[in-house]
């Protein structure tokens, strides 16, 4: 008996050690001015484990001692944390993306001088900055690290659905100047309608060009219509393309994760995204040429945050018609047919007391009160339909392109070189609209 019991004991000592190794760890994730910071990337060092933070900045992972847990953040420094048995564990991220460098941007005048242009541009390391988050278009980098730049996806709003209009300091997606290597680049076909940002206004698809072609982005955030002109009033963004010659192959996934997402009442996830892209560049010549090519693939799937809708679908005297039409009768002579209404209203699957009033009905004005009366479940049933048939999508919608672009120079002489750039892009979308009768 006590052999038994002294086991039992060393078994007890030694399982408790063993199962404390793994720990749930939580905490909350803020900036340097104490503000709660939502988005933020968590992951284990050489494991397969990971979160992001909530909307409060809080987070919660399981952990084991010794466990190295990386956060990181478009635009802050990334941080590594060994995890040492404590539960809770909060991070104060730091700013490390430096947006002071004053430079000189694209310009008409070719006399134009860096002391005639101390204006705020913020000069940013897209291919950093890919490396630090779940960004992946042009648009959405900016919009986290550029204090100026404002970019939303749209929702039920025709084809602005599938280019996100583009904003400096508040100003229309027209009056945004957009240079690629310091030339003009030209605006989309696309007119934004319905109510969106820049209604009426026509601007430039940033989205088009593949972030895997940028080296860097400068964003001029005053004012340029003296410079460049009229499309120049909210300021400046010149993209930097690619001058390397090497090879460089990404690919990113990632969804949305809700309780109610995709119509799951358990949980589920919409918005599947996948991008992938290469880039690669050769040398040309002896004298520092080069020519580099970039090819992007994008495939997004839409979300929809409609609940499904409980209220009215069918009255009784749809279901009249439902019969009435299988039967072959015109249904314009039905609205006013007292006789026909009560014939085909005794195979509609109508309630009892509803028949009854239908039965017993007089006139036409008679009918039409006793049909009023809800009867959506059954003739659901009847047609073979689902209450989600009748939702409307409100969400973004579902995107899949393809983008191929070029970036090439050879110098020629001391002052003078030949280059070229350029590319195409496909996008092909499937967006909701309002119901319209």
């Amino acid at each position: 008996m006590k052999a038994k019991i002294f086991s039992l004991l060393i078994m007890l000592l030694v399982s408790v050690p063993i199962m404390a190794q793994n720990y749930q760890v939580s905490g909350t994730v803020t900036d340097s001015d104490e503000q709660a910071m939502p988005g933020v990337s968590i992951s284990v060092k050489n494991g397969t484990g990971g979160t992001s933070t909530d909307f409060d900045g809080k987070y919660t992972l399981q952990v084991n001692n010794g466990d190295v847990l990386i956060f990181t953040s478009v635009g802050f420094e990334t941080q590594e944390i060994t995890m040492d048995g404590l539960t809770t564990v909060n991070v104060v991220m730091t700013s490390g993306v430096s947006l002071d460098e004053v430079v000189v941007i694209g310009s008409r005048n070719p006399n134009r001088t860096a002391t005639e242009t101390a204006v705020p541009v913020d000069v940013i390391d897209i291919q950093e900055l890919i490396t630090q988050g779940a960004q992946t278009s042009l648009n959405q980098i900016l919009t986290y690290v550029a204090p100026s730049f404002t970019s939303n996806t749209q929702t039920i709003s025709d084809g602005t659905d599938h280019i996100d209009p583009a904003s400096l300091r508040g100003l229309g997606p027209d009056q945004v100047l957009v240079l690629v290597n310091g030339k003009r680049r030209h605006t989309s076909s696309l007119v934004n309608v319905n109510g969106t940002f820049g209604r009426g206004s026509v601007g430039t698809d940033l989205n088009a060009i593949p972030t895997a072609a940028i080296a860097r982005v400068e964003v001029l955030r005053d004012g340029a219509a003296a410079q460049y002109g009229s499309d120049a009033i909210a300021g400046v963004i010149n993209i930097v393309m690619k001058k390397s010659e090497t090879l460089t192959v990404s690919a990113d996934m990632g969804a949305y994760f809700s309780s109610k997402s995709g119509g799951f009442e358990q949980g589920g996830t919409d918005g599947e995204s996948i991008n992938v892209s290469i880039n690669y560049g050769i040398p040309l010549g002896d004298n520092g040429g080069f020519m580099n090519f970039t090819g992007m693939y994008d495939s997004r799937n839409p979300t929809n945050r409609m609940i499904e809708w409980e209220g009215n679908i069918f009255n009784s005297y749809n279901s009249v018609e439902r019969v009435a039409n299988d039967s072959g009768f015109n249904l314009l002579d039905l609205q006013t047919d007292f006789g026909a209404i009560q014939t085909f209203a005794q195979n509609a699957g109508l309630p009892s007391d509803v028949l009854t009033d239908v039965n017993n009905a007089v006139d036409i004005t008679d009918l039409q009160s006793a049909l009023s009366t809800d009867n959506t479940d059954s003739e659901l049933g009847a047609r073979g339909l689902q209450r989600k048939d009748f939702n409307m999508r409100v969400g973004q919608s579902k995107l899949r392109s393809g983008k191929f672009f070029f970036n090439g120079e050879v110098p020629v002489s001391e002052d003078a070189v030949i280059y070229a750039f350029g590319g195409m892009s496909v996008r092909n979308g499937n967006a909701a609209g309002f119901y319209r009768l």
